[in-house]
């Protein structure tokens, strides 16, 4: 190199340098990197590609437009040059091991191309290419390969630059994003406290404010919910905060449990009902869908729909629409749907207790609640806020629990949750008398652990419970049914799953 060529270079280089310092994208400003480095390697064209690590080549960026319409190529294989160059002295006569698109070399060619000269580097994490394209043959050679890789190293910096600002951006953005997050997650938690029976929604665990967090993402939308979780872990707490943190909190919230409702009785109070629809309907009767207009319906305990009411449910879900007991048409169902349940709705599917299709509509958006014996962070605040509560509702000052005391709730290990820690409290600030609570003062039991059965499947358990009762009803399936805690419907689908003949159990020893 002589002293002239040598000026020239390091000339470039500073300029170079100069251009990719004054922009944030280096591609804003591609032609005039490409006018630069011309002093140094005459070309034509000037791309910037990138590897994927599969074989497909993209081209981020390009001097001209004369490569508009070809923006990625993928090669045959995923090999790289030792050197990092790749040297091609005429597109007429070389071998391209390239398989999409098969006609690169005719496009190529057909854009006045000949040579190129591809200098291989790394930008962060990612290999890219500084592609020279001339319209020459052989217009490129070994002793241009210095110069090009000092260029493409240039560029290469410049990008990595670009990509750790551009990281750091997303993480600035992440972090406001989670700020504003926690801010209104406080916010409505405190707006919750504030009114009678949310002293539930206190908690400092990190699974507590994981679950206030998800409850504040899915609130701003329409999306149906499904809550899971032990009974007693405060899903309806859950509920009603997404309530009151959603579009629609001035509208309606509207509890309904479906354990708690025979078959027959679910359907009317869910759907309504016409005048005349079934005896004793002397009037017409809205449904909890229609009184939750413009709000939430939550329904409890979902899993222990009846298949009928499953069937008629999808329907409000899919089309949002229902249709009153007796009605000839439909109507429309303005109503965001949150439901829970304490069981596992996937292995009821597989048993064919719960509609698949209803269980994937459900499960759009799922939070599980843990219990509170995985959350004991969370056990002194909501008994601190629990003994507020219940002093409000008795006229008197809140009880103050004693060290024993505190001692003993972190100790236990609360199998009904949240319920069981209220009722627990309510009962020791009852016989306290209104001083400090004592470990006395709760008499918590142990927990209640069930002998290991001989029969550990659960599956043939109840096959044996509901063949005696039925044998003890001598085969009424009505008496069965209300003996065994469920809806007809219910039954029946149980005596097939276990092929039990309702006279054959009725009269087997």
């Amino acid at each position: 190199m002589t002293t002239a060529e040598y000026t020239v270079t390091v000339e470039s280089s500073v300029e170079l340098l100069r251009t990719i310092a004054a922009v944030l994208d280096i591609r804003t400003v591609f032609p005039q990197i490409s006018e630069i480095a011309n002093k140094v390697v005459a070309h034509d064209l000037l791309t910037m590609m990138f590897n994927d690590g599969g074989g497909e080549i993209l081209i981020e960026a390009a001097s001209t437009d004369e490569f508009r319409g070809l923006s990625r190529f993928v090669k045959a294989d995923n090999a790289q040059p030792e050197d990092g160059v790749v040297l091609i002295d005429d597109f007429a006569t070389a071998a391209l091991p390239v398989v999409e698109p098969i006609d690169l070399r005719d496009r190529i060619l057909a854009a006045g191309f000949r040579s190129l000269l591809v200098v291989l580097t790394r930008a962060g994490q990612q290999q890219m290419g500084l592609g020279f394209w001339s319209k020459q043959p052989r217009a490129f050679s070994r002793d241009d390969v210095p110069a090009a890789r000092r260029i493409a190293d240039h560029v290469a910096l410049a990008v990595s630059h670009e990509q750790l600002a551009e990281a750091a951006r997303k993480v600035a953005e992440a972090h406001a994003r989670a700020e504003l997050l926690e801010a209104r997650v406080r916010s409505l938690t405190e707006e919750l406290r504030s009114k009678a029976d949310h002293a539930r929604v206190v908690g400092r665990s990190a699974e507590w404010k994981d679950i206030l967090k998800q409850a504040t993402q899915v609130a701003d939308t329409e999306t149906t919910v499904l809550l899971t979780g032990e009974s007693g872990t405060g899903k309806e707490v859950i509920a009603r905060f997404i309530h009151r943190a959603s579009p629609r909190k001035s509208g309606p919230f509207v509890a309904l449990n479906c354990a708690a409702l025979p078959e027959q009785l679910l359907e009317s109070e869910l759907f309504g009902y016409e005048r005349g629809a079934f005896t004793g309907a002397q009037q017409a009767k809205p449904g909890q869908i229609e009184l939750a207009g413009g709000g939430v319906l939550f329904l409890d305990e979902v899993s222990e729909m009846s298949p009928s009411a499953q069937a008629k449910f999808l329907r409000v879900l899919q089309e949002r629409e229902f249709q009153r007991l007796g009605a000839v048409r439909p109507q429309r169902a303005n109503v965001r749907v949150i439901a829970a349940t304490n069981r596992d709705l996937k292995k009821a599917v597989e048993r064919g207790d719960f509609r698949e299709d209803l269980y994937y509509r459900l499960m759009v958006f799922d939070i599980c609640i843990p219990p509170l014996r995985e959350r004991a962070d969370d056990i002194l605040d909501l008994s601190d806020a629990f003994l507020e509560e219940i002093a409000k509702s008795f006229g008197r000052p809140p009880a103050g629990l004693t060290r024993d005391a505190r001692e003993a709730l972190l100790a236990h290990d609360w199998p009904g949750n949240v319920r069981e820690l209220r009722n627990a409290l309510e009962r020791a600030a009852i016989v306290c008398e209104g001083g400090l609570i004592s470990a006395a003062h709760l008499s918590l039991q142990p927990r209640l652990r069930a002998r290991p059965a001989a029969a550990s499947n659960l599956g043939v358990v109840e096959r044996e419970t509901i063949a005696q009762v039925m044998r003890e009803c001598r085969g009424n399936k009505s008496k069965a049914a209300k003996r065994l805690g469920l809806s007809r419907s219910q039954l029946y689908f149980r005596l097939r799953k276990y092929e039990l003949d309702a006279g054959q159990a009725a009269t087997r020893n």
